[in-house]
C-alpha cells in the first residue's frame, strides 16, 4: 500500500494543512443534515448526493485497498460509495457524533481514543483502543530549546492559553483584564487566533514595561506548537478532541473551557480528563468571574499541579498513530511491526 489520497469536503479547512504535508488531496461536495433549517436541508441533501457520485469516481480511479474515516459528514458519501470495501473508523472524541455512529455500521474496525468510548457502541469486537494520534514533530522540542525559541526564562512558571485556529473570544476577553494580576507571577504564551489579534496586541501595548516582556502573543503557531506545549506548566483551552492526545503527551495539566455551542462533545472530553484527575472544567459563562482564581489557585498549589501532571501523563498513548497505521496495513494484508510508522 504505497499510495495515499486524502478526500475532504469542498472548501474544507483541512485542505491547506494536508497540502502543506504534500499529501495528494481531492474534494467532494458534502454537507450536514442534522440540525439544519428546512431552507437549508434540500440543498445539503443535494450536496450529499453529488458527493456520493464524486466518491464513486474517486474510488474507480484510485482503487484503494482500505478506507480510513475520521468522521464528519464529509465521510458519509464516501462510506456509502465504498460499501463492501475494507474500512476503519477513527473516533477522535470520547462521545461519537451522529455522523460517526452512522459510519460505524460500515467499518470493519473502530479505533477509539479512550476506553470510555466503548459504552457508545454495541459491537465490542470491532473496537480497538489506540489513543489520539499526534504529530511526530510535537515531541521534537525539549524544554530548553522551547524556552529559547519563545524567549522565556526560568524565573517564572509558564501559562499557555489558546483556543483553536480562529481563537476563543470568550477566553481571550477573560484573560486580558487579569493580565496585570497574573504576569507578576508567571509568563504567559497566548495564542489568540486571528479574530482578536488586534485587540490582544492593544492589550499588550497597554501593559507596563515591567511585565509586558513576559506576555508572549501569537495569532497562530504551526510547527512551533510543540515548543509551546513543551514549555508550559499549565494550559487553558477548549475541549476539542486534540486535547485528548496533546496534553497527555506532554503531561500538561489543564483548565478546560468547553465551547458551549458544540453539542456536548467538548464537555464529555473535559469530564473524562477531570475524572482522571488531570484537568479542571470551567464553564464558559464562569470565565469572567473565576478564571483568575483558578489559575492562581493551581500555581499556588505545586503539589496538586504535580499530581495533575502525573495523571495527565498516565492518559498518554504515544504510539497511537502507529497503532492506527497498523490497523490500516493489516486490513490491507500488509505486514506491520511497531516502529514502521511513527506518530
Amino acid at each position: 500500500m504505497d499510495d495515499i489520497l486524502w478526500v475532504g469536503g469542498q472548501g474544507g479547512l483541512e485542505a491547506e494543512l494536508i497540502k502543506r504535508e504534500s499529501i495528494p488531496y481531492a474534494e467532494i461536495p458534502a454537507a450536514g443534515v442534522h440540525g439544519v433549517g428546512l431552507r437549508t436541508l434540500p440543498g445539503n441533501i443535494l450536496k450529499l448526493v453529488k458527493g456520493f457520485f464524486a466518491s464513486r469516481k474517486i474510488l474507480r480511479e484510485f482503487k484503494p485497498d482500505v478506507l480510513l474515516f475520521t468522521g464528519g459528514y464529509v465521510a458519509a458519501p464516501m462510506a456509502v460509495a465504498g460499501f463492501g470495501k475494507k474500512s476503519i473508523l477513527y473516533i477522535p472524541d470520547i462521545e461519537p457524533g451522529l455522523a460517526l455512529k452512522f459510519l460505524s455500521g460500515f467499518a470493519d474496525k473502530i479505533a477509539i481514543s479512550a476506553p470510555q468510548s466503548k459504552e457508545y457502541f454495541k459491537n465490542p469486537n470491532k473496537l480497538v483502543v489506540t489513543g489520539y494520534p499526534t504529530r511526530a514533530d510535537l515531541k521534537s522540542w525539549d524544554r530548553n530549546k522551547a524556552f529559547n525559541l519563545l524567549n522565556l526564562h526560568s524565573k517564572k512558571t509558564v501559562l499557555l492559553c489558546f483556543g483553536g485556529s480562529k481563537g476563543a473570544r470568550s477566553i481571550n476577553r477573560a484573560l486580558i483584564p487579569i493580565l496585570p494580576d497574573l504576569l507578576p507571577q508567571m509568563q504567559i504564551i497566548h495564542i489568540t487566533g486571528s479574530l482578536d489579534w488586534t485587540e490582544v496586541q492593544q492589550a499588550k501595548e497597554n501593559l507596563s514595561a515591567e511585565i509586558s516582556s513576559d506576555y508572549h502573543i501569537y495569532p497562530y503557531l504551526h510547527e512551533e506548537m510543540g515548543a509551546a506545549l513543551s514549555a508550559a506548566d499549565l494550559v487553558i483551552s477548549r475541549g476539542g478532541a486534540s486535547t485528548l492526545g496533546e496534553f497527555p503527551l506532554f503531561g500538561l495539566p489543564a483548565i478546560i473551557v468547553p465551547y458551549p455551542y458544540a453539542w456536548r462533545y467538548q464537555k464529555v472530553n473535559a469530564e473524562y480528563m477531570v475524572n482522571q484527575g488531570a484537568a479542571i472544567l470551567l464553564q464558559d459563562e464562569m470565565l469572567q468571574s473565576s478564571l483568575k482564581q483558578q489559575i492562581l489557585s493551581l500555581f499556588n498549589q505545586p503539589e496538586l499541579l504535580q499530581t495533575m501532571k502525573q495523571a495527565m501523563s498516565d492518559l498518554a498513548h504515544p504510539q497511537a498513530a502507529s497503532e492506527i497505521a497498523g490497523l490500516v496495513l493489516s486490513l490491507g494484508n500488509h505486514p506491520h511491526t511497531k516502529g514502521d510508522v511513527h506518530d
